[in-house]
């Protein structure tokens, strides 16, 4: 199980440390007025630190060298 958990952990701080965040578009609406609705397009962005990605790395790492057959 501690093998497992450090893999997923490797490849989640790796991913992290290649894309430190995403952008996605959601639709808000401005105004609804009855019958007459204005929307518009916002886009959002999810960053995390670049450091985050490494600890991770590293703490997956430790974890599977540590762990026993």
């Amino acid at each position: 199980m501690n093998r497992v958990t450090g893999i997923i952990l490797i490849v989640i701080g790796a991913a992290m440390l290649i894309w430190t965040g995403f952008t996605y578009t959601k639709k808000e609406k401005l105004i609804d007025a009855g019958p007459i609705q204005v929307s518009a397009d916002k886009e959002k962005t999810v960053s995390w630190p670049p450091y985050l990605g490494g600890v991770l790395l590293v703490g997956g790492i430790v974890i599977v060298a540590t762990s026993k057959k």
